[in-house]
């Protein structure tokens, strides 16, 4: 019996290979070509991909932006803002998520203007009732990122930051809650 750990004896490389592994050989190279093309059209045609604009802002402006957003939206007794327009801003900041809880309806879409005050921050939306649905996105200082959104189905829809950003990372969540729309 030869060792796996030992090379094999005599010219081993030169050995031809037998028919049934070269089918196998190229099978498996053809399903990872066909995979790897999938991959390649999906990550460039799907609806996946969060899109949207980004722009360069001063902490000073986006504290304005989001006072000016906290200032006209209508606040329920919860604490919760009802949005004056399409406009819904979040912002990260160590511990907590600035604009939020939010209350929006359902097949409305909204512009959300996502960033943050110092640290990068993991911004993840899951609804409440299945925890294995959600999005992520990245969300940095400096950087105003508007992502189109819209929510087909009302509940509550859990905020989590999932980058870790210092000691109290794991208490850094929100709420939004979506509505049956008006339509």
């Amino acid at each position: 019996m030869t060792s796996p750990i030992k090379p094999p004896k005599g010219n081993w490389w030169d050995q031809p290979v037998n028919r049934r592994e070269s089918i196998w050989l190229g099978l498996g190279v053809g399903w990872a070509l066909v995979l790897f093309g999938w991959m390649s059209a999906f990550t460039r045609i799907g609806d996946q991909n969060p899109i949207g604009e980004t722009y360069r802002v001063t902490e000073d402006e986006l504290r304005e932006k989001v006072d000016a957003f906290k200032d006209a939206a209508e606040e329920r007794e919860d604490g919760a803002y009802v949005p004056d327009g399409d406009d819904v801003f979040v912002v990260g900041q160590r511990f907590d998520w600035d604009g939020l809880p939010v209350v929006l309806e359902t097949g409305r879409e909204y512009d959300f203007h996502l960033s943050s005050y110092d640290v990068q921050h993991g911004f993840s939306i899951r609804p409440e009732h299945a925890l294995s649905q959600q999005i992520n996105l990245h969300v940095m200082p400096g950087e105003e990122w508007v992502v189109p959104m819209e929510f087909d189905e009302p509940g509550t829809y859990h905020v989590l930051c999932n980058e870790f950003c210092g000691e109290g990372h794991r208490g850094m969540h929100g709420t939004i809650i979506v509505e049956e729309g008006s339509q």
